[in-house]
């Protein structure tokens, strides 16, 4: 009997028009077919000819399109509901709305704001769930009735979810003001549903005939498997279907079709579990797979304490947390079924290989914990493409080979927790001297190599007495990295001006003075033609790290630009100088030495991560009674953290008294060397 909406049963001015709104063949079939939670109108779509068996043609006896009503069958529901078709024609409302009750203008507000997102509402009832032709997805191929709308019973709000994987389209609005998106009346509706009670004769399932028999055994699965499992079949005249059915403790609590298409459909207002829950009872280890076919194919392998989930697997995995238990409608599954999976030690999760497959082992991890957690790893099929699933691996590979992808499977991962044999590949690359730069790059200097070389993600710290040529010397060891190696450079140099940078780089690459001038000597200064190369080398070799106003900048400002250097124009290294030209400005809780510490570990992390070597240059604090002795890393101005956390400490120094020595000598102390393999204190 078909339940007119909301709007017309409560309207006298619509009731005498509810025959001629409605009329349609009496004989016209509806069902429902579910997709998670929910149900929608199908029709059956009767063979246009007679079949001597009814095996013979393996299509959906609950068909997603619509046919023509001359051609409708009569056939009994066995608890399907029927809900008014999407293509009955819309009531006639009044054009004026303030002639209107305030429900039916409420409705009618709403009902114009759905149409412009392509959702039709003239057939749907209030207060209650309507399935409905996705206008995202269109239904896929398949032309899936997937989208879920529920619009409230006094029609001010309707929220919608479509249900197909791979579109997922959701949102809420309202007929006099927009939400946020909202599921809570869906949900409610849901849980108040009472589970329907149902049964093999209930259902008119029938034993699978010889045509379904020699399917399956196609795909690799035997007549004492599908016996076992009680996979069964369901007809509708010539048409067919194959019944997976659902037990938990010898009952039957559900029960899901699939056509040859590869469409599914379940029984409407029954409970969603694990398919072959009562093979893992008391299991210590679990398999838990994405399809039916996936189970039955474990079982020919060997495996009955698997398990296949209900719905199949999502686009993607969830930004979102982990919601509640009583929240959780997706996976709801899962804690309905929490007492068989507790006892399990080990789950092994065989989802499929693709991206869904993939997304779906992820929300089962978090939800089961990832400690527990196996995957697998399919089989590679050619140079490119891996085998999908479990029942792919079976038909082709076969039984012994799906077993060793199962026994053979590895722990899941959890972010920050690893095993040397996660890096054996990266450490035989280290033995054998693969990697690139095992010993470090010379500084061009033969009497420094044996102290100190440069290696690839490490952080270097020199500090030195004001005016003792720190900067000139780490501009000079730039110069000669570009030279014997070809790196490129990132420059956060805040206290140089860029052309007084320029012209001691570019005096340290073509070896004369910029100007005519007393610090020159006689030599003379570069030539225009030389100042021209030099521009392009300057231009190929080193990018600029400056801030553009006022501001100071952090430490993130300039690794953020640091990175993007890295990624675009192939950085190999990073000068910061100095340190005290930063913004360090700290909550009034954190200390200074917490603050330098968290400065520097972010430093490091961003040369191990980019392979980027970084040179920090850091000012020692005021030294009321400096003798002229070389300062100490532990005199640097702000926290021990300066040597405690830098792979190499190397402090620049300049004798001052002409009675001590030559006053243009420099010395190079090298204080800390973290890798003995690259040089050593000296």
């Amino acid at each position: 009997m078909l339940r007119f909406p909301y709007h017309i049963r409560n309207n006298p001015r619509l009731r005498l028009h509810k025959l001629s709104l409605f009329s349609c063949n009496s004989a016209g079939l509806m069902a429902s077919k579910t997709i998670s939670s929910s149900f929608s109108l199908l029709r059956l779509t009767p063979s246009p000819k007679r079949l001597s068996t009814p095996c013979k043609r393996l299509v959906p006896y609950l068909s997603s399109k619509p046919v023509s009503k001359k051609n409708s069958l009569s056939l009994r529901t066995n608890g399907f509901s029927s809900i008014p078709s999407a293509n009955v024609s819309a009531p006639v409302y009044s054009k004026d709305l303030e002639d209107q009750p305030l429900n039916m203008r409420i409705l009618e507000i709403l009902k114009h704001k759905l149409k412009q997102l392509g959702i039709d509402i003239s057939a749907c009832v209030p207060g209650r769930e309507n399935r409905l032709l996705c206008p995202s997805c269109n239904g896929g191929e398949s032309e899936e009735i997937s989208l879920s709308l529920f619009i409230n019973q006094d029609g001010r709000s309707a929220s919608w979810m479509c249900f197909r994987a791979k579109c997922g389209w959701k949102g809420i609005t309202k007929a006099f003001a927009d939400g946020k998106p909202s599921y809570a009346n869906l949900s409610r509706v849901n849980k108040v549903k009472v589970k329907r009670e149902i049964t093999v004769e209930s259902l008119q399932l029938e034993p699978l005939c010889n045509q379904l028999i020699a399917y399956f055994a196609e795909r690799m699965i035997s007549a004492e498997t599908l016996k076992r499992n009680a996979v069964m079949q369901k007809k509708s005249g010539e048409e067919i279907a194959i019944a997976f059915t659902y037990w938990r403790k010898g009952s039957l609590v559900n029960c899901k079709y699939r056509d040859i298409a590869k469409r599914f459909w379940q029984e409407k207002d029954t409970e969603k579990i694990f398919y072959g829950l009562d093979d893992i009872e008391d299991a210590s280890d679990i398999i838990i797979v994405e399809g039916e076919m996936d189970k039955l194919a474990m079982e020919e392998a060997g495996f009955r304490n698997c398990v296949s989930v209900p719905d199949g697997a999502p686009p993607s995995v969830s930004l979102k947390e982990v919601p509640a238990e009583e929240q959780d409608t997706k996976y709801q599954y899962l804690w309905d079924c929490k007492e068989y999976l507790k006892k399990a030690s080990r789950i092994i999760l065989a989802t499929d290989g693709d991206p869904p497959g993939q997304a779906l082992a992820e929300e089962l991890a978090r939800r089961l914990g990832r400690e527990r957690c196996w995957r697998v790893k399919w089989p590679k099929k050619n140079d490119v493409d891996h085998f999908k699933d479990a029942n792919e691996v079976l038909m082709y590979l076969g039984p012994s080979v799906l077993k060793d992808v199962i026994e053979t499977a590895e722990l899941y991962p959890i972010r920050g927790l690893f095993n040397f044999r996660d890096f054996f590949d990266e450490i035989d690359r280290y033995y054998h001297r693969t990697l690139g730069y095992e010993f470090g790059v010379s500084t061009g200097w033969r009497a420094l190599d044996g102290l100190y070389n440069v290696v690839p993600g490490e952080l270097t710290v020199v500090t030195g007495v004001p005016n003792s040529g720190k900067s000139e010397w780490i501009d000079a060891l730039l110069c000669n990295l570009n030279e014997s190696v070809g790196w490129k450079f990132a420059l956060c140099s805040m206290e140089n001006k860029v052309r007084d940078h320029a012209r001691k780089l570019l005096e340290k690459y073509i070896r004369k003075p910029f100007f005519d001038s007393s610090y020159g000597s006689s030599v003379e200064r570069m030539s225009v033609e030389e100042l021209e190369k030099g521009k392009k080398w300057l231009s190929d070799t080193f990018y600029l790290v400056r801030c553009e106003n006022d501001s100071l900048p952090s430490i993130k400002w300039v690794l953020d630009l640091a990175k993007a250097a890295v990624l675009r124009h192939g950085v190999r290294g990073l000068l910061i100088d100095p340190y005290n030209e930063l913004d360090h400005q700290r909550p009034v809780s954190q200390t200074e030495t917490e603050y330098v510490s968290q400065m520097l570990t972010k430093i490091k992390r961003f040369a191990q991560h980019h392979s980027c070597h970084v040179w920090f240059v850091a000012h020692p604090r005021q030294l009321h009674h400096w003798i002229g002795a070389p300062p100490n890393l532990y005199d640097i101005s702000g926290s021990a953290h300066f040597i405690n956390k830098c792979d190499n400490g190397i402090v620049i120094h300049r004798n001052r008294d002409p009675e001590a020595g030559p006053v243009d000598q420099v010395q190079v102390c090298v204080r800390k060397v973290r890798n003995k393999v690259v040089g050593t204190i000296g």
